[in-house]
């Protein structure tokens, strides 16, 4: 176990957020300790100042912690080391062959709507199915840097449209609040309070309240359609531009809107299918 003693006791910068993501993550000293391999005296000398932790033991830690890669990079910086994680730009070489594997998940997913988005609803890119859920909004929302979670919600976005608004706008703010707790943002935060605004007043669970089963129930003039959604991320990526990326996939609850999306891909087949990319 590298350690260095330090001659003060009061709190590192290290130590002080080590104990702050700690406490923000109920573990306690023990149970971090035992996670991250090392003991309780040594954690508690860490957070007091009294030691500096190597290298490897921060990544131990921050692992332990299950901290975003862009978190454990701002936690070696506090430690005094290096950043261990890449951040490459989205056009960049280094992910290319990833992005490009992007594109063909969503161009398969059609006729049915697909997403890339990146940590805050930021739309990186999207299938010609996604015209389905941003028809009739407002032309400030589609603008770059488009933001998929505002358009859901926006009242010139999805929201006139959305059947089930006060259910699944609950579900989306419940699943920006469980972020922003896990992983402070300030501006997740901000977002955070402008989705809650966004939502009809009074909307509390009610008796047939079914947790995160919510689909999305949304009009079109073909008809409703009502759709699940799944969600993806890259578990083992090494690089934090990748890591912050999810892919949000629409699949019909019914065979109606099957049907509907179906045919609506058929009536445009002959223009071939694509993917927009967008700068956030």
């Amino acid at each position: 176990m590298a350690t260095t003693p330090v001659a003060s006791t009061s709190p590192s910068p290290f130590g002080h957020e080590l104990r702050r993501r700690r406490t923000l993550r109920r573990v306690s000293q023990l149970e971090l300790a035992v996670l991250a391999g090392t003991t309780q005296r040594h954690l508690s000398f860490v957070e007091s100042g009294r030691s500096l932790p190597g290298r490897a033991m921060v990544v131990r830690l921050a692992e332990a912690l299950e901290l975003t890669l862009r978190e454990r990079n701002s936690l070696l910086l506090k430690a005094g080391y290096a950043p261990a994680y890449a951040e490459s730009p989205r056009d960049g070489d280094a992910i290319e062959p990833a992005m490009t594997a992007l594109c063909s998940i969503l161009t398969g997913h059609l006729p049915y709507p697909a997403v890339v988005a990146g940590a805050r609803g930021e739309l990186v890119m999207a299938n010609e199915a996604f015209a389905v859920l941003t028809e009739g909004a407002a032309a400030h929302l589609l603008e770059p840097p488009v933001n998929v979670l505002r358009l859901a919600l926006h009242p010139e976005g999805m929201a006139p449209r959305v059947v089930n608004l006060a259910a699944w706008g609950r579900h989306i703010v419940e699943s920006v609040r469980g972020r922003a707790a896990a992983h402070p943002d300030p501006e997740l935060d901000a977002l955070l309070a402008e989705l809650s605004g966004y939502l009809p007043p009074g909307v509390a669970p009610g008796p047939d309240h079914l947790g995160f089963a919510v689909p999305l129930r949304l009009r079109t003039g073909e008809g409703e359609l009502r759709l699940l959604t799944t969600l993806t991320s890259f578990a083992t990526a090494v690089d934090v531009t990748l890591a912050e990326l999810h892919l949000e996939a629409f699949l019909p609850a019914d065979a109606a809107t099957g049907d509907l999306l179906r045919r609506r891909e058929e009536a445009r087949a002959g223009g071939g299918a694509q993917v927009s990319r967008r700068r956030a």
